[in-house]
């Protein structure tokens, strides 16, 4: 029995010591089966290409080869994958009739080993017509530009206009309107473990059984196994324990999941995958790259009357699940941390000749706040006010939560003022302002920004209907959709020990430690005398569509579950002691891992004892007791629902909040950034474990750096891929870690079991927006403004070489 409290400390992670010495099970590690047969994927070399036939018969007499897939055979033999708009998108786990980005799959050959299937797919021909390419969504939509479905008409796979409230009148009564234009990157996660998958097929049960590293949603596996023509009790998902990473990248694992399983039922043995770097960079997954319009109306105090958004979202060759999450994911919390009620929206989702999209961290908030942020320091320059002002003047305030945003999300909880003060205080603002003016008279380039975000988690399944417009969503064949849930099972041994079972794909976010802590605290145990397994399995899991880690969900409807879980098996405890006490369950408490009569006078019962008598002496149960000491939990949330008919929907469950000061000084002979201070102040309510809460931010913020600096998947005029290694495509390293100071400011969730919010994703979302503000500020002096990501050395010299003055000669 143990009274200390866990929840809250920075207790060490229980998964460390099997992953530091080499005991971790990832996929590549994971053999389930013997006589494995590796797979070796045909990537078209083409941007653009109609496929005219395939000679796969060198490839077929090679030795160890034992079957090649092509796009015709997946044509004969799957259906396309559903999509989330209406638009008639064919999209297949290979390409069939053209292929539409370079490095999309066109065929996939097996063999005995690796080395025999990378022969074999040399030797595989495809004839190719090659097409013209359009890589830019907004020449994508000229009536002149190369179309990549026929069917579709155009490359425009969705497109909503949102109205909320009275934007013509907000912007007609203001007395400041600005507009900008922002265009953000396409970049991706870059995990240290790929896309991994084995796939086994028993035609005797008719069972297709797959492992791999995929995180979720579970959506993916009814969409999968539509495709392949199986009942979903005939598909069987496993993930194992350990994934080496995600960041939203593994959501789009899913059509290589289809075309490994399609292999391994055609060729009848076992098919193993894995992805190498070069494929990962060229055609698994990224974020969406945008080029967006913003316009700002605003009184002459600053106050800000309603905004208006236009964007075009690059999917790539075709629009796939999750998409057009890129533009809807953020519906609720569209307006941040501002009171302003009016807005209009208008996007555009484009399909182009790049590989395709999906979730990456911070699922388009990096976006939204890139462009809502710099806005608020453009309107802050306008009117001559301070840019901690002007965002002061526009916060929602503590009395104002919960919150029901104009777009209807619900803000549950939060003192957006305190953190902002907070943030501002420990970054000694008013003195790096004087730091400011002391070093811009000596010349130098020093700059402050400021960025604020609303930070969603737990994404409501609903929010994708936004896409559908509201006449489509009132047809009465039409499911509405919503929800956001997760499950946990705790059991106890017959000596008191207690093992919580999950099947939330954990990818490295310290899940084991968490549930640990909550366990504890919940049943009065010791860390060490709770084991956790979380290995998802559909066969054996309790799980939902909703399933998975993604969208920072864990720390809110993962933890609650636990939570609720030990809350049952509690209850049962209480009455099961009250029962032997020969006493009502009020008059007794359970407190410090043992149930105990609240006057204090009588016996009292551990879990120990208790579970010694439930296993080894069921006759002393109460009389319709179910024997045995587990409890499954699932829990949901209430404020999850289905797209209004006014296009309104709470997106999220839970919403914390960042506010970010970030000092830097540019070096105008290199264009080098230097950051010189970075403070992050996070309110995600109940924070858990201080210590992964700081590696979550720590990863969140060298996420977003990567993609306001470094990273970008860019192509040339041909649609070929210029960044496939790492020597082209570069990412943040320890060296490019800047020290932060990470504060909390705590405002429990009202919404969730233990107050806790999401975290994961945080200050990705913020970065990139807080960081073009402080090198934006840096090089005022000589009127540049970042308006464009990445702002990558050669970029950034351009812009200030073409701002400064010419020198005489």
């Amino acid at each position: 029995m143990s009274s200390q409290r866990w929840v809250g400390q920075s207790v060490k992670r229980v998964e460390d010591s099997r992953l530091l010495t080499g005991r971790g099970t990832f996929i590549d590690d994971h053999p389930p089966v013997a006589n494995l047969y590796q797979a070796a994927i045909v990537r078209s070399p083409h941007a653009h290409a109609r496929i005219l036939g395939y000679d796969v018969a060198a490839a077929l007499a090679m030795e160890g080869v034992v079957g090649v897939i092509t796009g015709d055979d997946v044509a004969k033999a799957t259906k396309p994958f559903s999509v989330g708009v209406t638009a008639p998108v064919h999209y297949y786990c290979t390409a069939t009739d053209r292929a539409r980005f370079a490095g999309e799959p066109v065929a996939v050959v097996v063999a005995r080993d690796r080395y025999l299937a990378e022969d074999a797919a040399e030797a595989v021909l495809v004839q190719y017509e090659p097409l013209p390419v359009v890589l830019d969504p907004e020449r994508a939509l000229d009536p002149d530009a190369p179309l990549l479905h026929e069917a579709v008409g155009s490359n425009l796979a969705g497109h909503r206009r949102l109205v909320y409230g009275d934007p013509d009148r907000a912007f007609a009564e203001a007395d400041v309107v600005l507009a900008e234009r922002f265009k953000f990157p396409k970049y991706g996660s870059t995990p240290i473990e790929t896309y991994g998958i084995i796939a086994r097929w028993e035609p005797l049960d008719g069972v297709l059984t797959v492992w791999s590293n995929f995180m979720g949603p579970f959506i993916m596996h009814p969409l999968t196994a539509r495709v392949l023509g199986l009942p979903e009790n005939r598909l069987r998902f496993i993930v194992p324990s350990d994934i080496g990473g995600s960041f939203g990248i593994k959501t789009s694992i899913y059509p290589y999941i289809a075309l490994i399983g399609l292999s391994a039922m055609k060729t009848g043995v076992a098919v193993k995958w894995i992805e190498d770097r070069r494929e990962h960079l060229l055609a698994s997954s990224s974020g969406t790259d945008r080029i967006a319009y913003r316009e700002v109306a605003a009184r002459k105090d600053g106050t800000v009357l309603g905004m208006r958004f236009k964007w075009f979202d690059n999917v790539g060759g075709y629009i796939r699940s999750p998409e057009p999450g890129c533009s809807f994911r953020p519906s609720g919390n569209f307006v941040g941390p501002y009171r302003f009620q009016d807005l209009e929206v208008d996007a555009s989702v484009v399909m182009t000749n790049k590989s395709l999209t999906g979730p990456n961290r911070g699922y388009a908030c990096g976006h939204l706040y890139f462009e809502t942020e710099r806005m608020m320091d453009l309107l802050a320059e306008k009117l001559g006010l301070d840019p901690a002002e002007i965002r002061r003047r526009n916060l929602l305030q503590r009395e104002q939560f919960p919150y029901r945003t104009p777009t209807g999300g619900l803000y549950d909880s939060g003192d957006y003022p305190a953190a902002f003060a907070k943030a501002l205080e420990m970054a000694k603002y008013e003195e790096l302002r004087r730091e400011q003016t002391k070093r811009r008279a000596a010349g130098r380039y020093f700059g402050i920004g400021l960025a604020l975000a609303v930070d969603p988690s737990v994404s409501n399944m609903g929010y994708v209907a936004t896409a559908l417009d509201p006449q489509f969503r009132a047809k009465p064949e039409y499911l509405p959709k919503s929800g956001a849930v997760d499950s946990a099972t705790i059991k106890i041994d017959p000596l008191g020990r207690a093992i919580a079972i999950l099947g939330t794909t954990p990818q490295g976010q310290g899940h084991q430690t968490i549930v640990t802590q909550i366990v504890a605290d919940e049943l009065g145990l010791r860390p060490e005398d709770i084991t956790v397994v979380d290995e998802m399995d559909t066969f054996t899991r309790v799980w939902s569509i909703s399933s998975g880690t993604y969208s920072s969900r864990f720390g809110s409807v993962g933890t609650s579950a636990v939570a609720l879980a030990a809350r049952k098996l509690k209850a049962k405890l209480i009455e099961y002691a009250a029962h032997l006490m020969d006493v009502h369950p009020d008059q007794v408490e359970f407190r410090d891992g043992a149930v105990r009569v609240k006057s204090g006078q009588g016996p009292s019962y551990s879990i120990k004892d208790l579970a010694g008598r439930a296993h080894w002496h069921t006759e002393s149960l109460p009389q319709g007791m179910e024997p045995g000491l587990q409890a499954t939990a699932v829990f949901g949330f209430t404020v999850s629902q289905a797209v209004d008919p006014e296009d309104r929907v709470n997106s999220s469950n839970t919403y914390g909040f960042i506010a970010e000061v970030m000092a830097v000084e540019v070096d105008p002979e290199t264009a080098a950034i230097k950051i010189l201070k970075y403070v992050t102040v996070h309110d995600a309510g109940t924070i858990i474990n201080p210590m992964i809460a700081e590696g979550q931010i720590y990863g969140g913020a060298l996420h977003g750096l990567g993609g306001a600096l470094y990273e970008e998947l860019r192509y040339d005029d041909h649609g070929q891929l210029l960044t496939g290694t790492f020597m082209d495509y570069l990412v943040p390293t320890a060296s490019e870690a800047p020290v932060i100071e990470i504060a909390h400011v705590v405002s429990p969730s009202p919404l969730t079991l233990l107050g806790s919010k999401g975290l994961g994703e945080s200050s990705s979302m913020t970065v990139p927006a807080v960081i073009a503000n402080a090198v934006s500020d840096a090089l005022a002096p000589l009127g540049v403004r970042i308006s464009e990501l990445p702002m990558t050395p050669t970029r950034l010299w351009e812009l200030i070489q073409a701002a400064r003055p010419k020198r005489k000669t």
